[in-house]
């Protein structure tokens, strides 16, 4: 068998277990749908037998819930007819053509079945639109899933960089330094975790007092010969701040500067400073 009769064999038993043919055949079905429908019954024999199952399946059902009239009605009618023909005037009457008893189900048989027919392409349609909608709220709560996915592992990335954080601050080689204001900051307190080992340095913001719009804080490394910036705190700022690592940094100093930091500073400016140790 070739790959084009292979292709070809599945696009058939797709077709045939979906419910593209039972929608055709009670009318619920679009034009285009209808062409895909038609294109399967004219070029397979499979889906062409399935099509007369479908069409019989339906016969049964209709014949099943159909109604034989009764023949008291029939006679009602016809009293019916000719007692209203008896009020016209002599001139003005009409020939009644009486109907005939002949027993025939054929024309109610086949009212019946339209009427069930109909029925049940109602309830098919319904069916279909329902299982639509429910298609497309299943879709609704798979993107919710993949948003939930996004959050969780967004969550996990933060809770792992957190983790590493901790475990640079328990680190047995880091040295810690606790940083508190003077009189211009009372209520400053941060800790500088630093590893010597590692290289690598941490700021802990514990408590930052609150400064005018057009100053803030910023934070320094004391060297022999000069004051070199590590960046500035900003309270609203994580709590674990990464700082740059400095070999021979002699002292941490935090000032208070102008918005947006200075490239220099003085004695004036300070608010908190420690020694490190060498």
């Amino acid at each position: 068998m070739t790959k084009e009769m292979k292709a070809m064999d599945k696009k058939l038993q797709l077709f045939l277990e979906s419910n593209l043919l039972d929608l055709y055949i009670i009318g619920a079905t679009s034009p285009e749908e209808n062409r895909e429908v038609e294109y399967f019954i004219n070029n397979h024999e499979e889906a062409q037998l399935a099509y007369l199952e479908g069409q019989n399946n339906l016969e049964i059902l209709a014949k099943a819930n159909a109604i034989e009239p009764s023949k008291t009605n029939l006679n009602t009618i016809l009293k019916a007819i000719n007692s209203k023909n008896s009020n016209f005037n002599n001139e003005d009457k009409g020939k009644v053509i009486s109907m005939t008893t002949k027993t025939s189900t054929t024309p109610w048989y086949s009212i019946t079945a339209s009427v069930a027919a109909l029925l049940f392409a109602t309830v098919a349609t319904s069916l279909y639109f329902n299982n639509t909608a429910l298609k497309s709220e299943n879709q609704i709560v798979v993107e919710e899933i993949f948003d939930l996915r996004s959050d969780i592992e967004k969550t996990n990335s933060q809770l792992n960089e957190l983790m590493l954080q901790f475990q640079k601050l328990n680190n047995p080689d880091a040295q810690k330094y606790v940083l508190r204001g003077n009189e211009r900051a009372q209520k400053l307190e941060t800790v500088a975790y630093i590893n010597p080992v590692e290289k690598t340095s941490m700021l802990d913001i514990i408590s930052l007092p609150q400064l005018p719009d057009d100053q803030c804080y910023q934070i320094w490394a004391e060297m022999t010969d000069r004051m070199v910036s590590l960046g500035i705190i900003d309270p609203r700022d994580a709590k674990l701040k990464p700082l740059p690592y400095l070999e021979d940094a002699l002292a941490i100093t935090i000032t208070i500067e102008p918005k947006g930091g200075n490239i220099t500073t003085t004695p004036e400016r300070e608010v908190a400073e420690i020694s490190l140790n060498q």
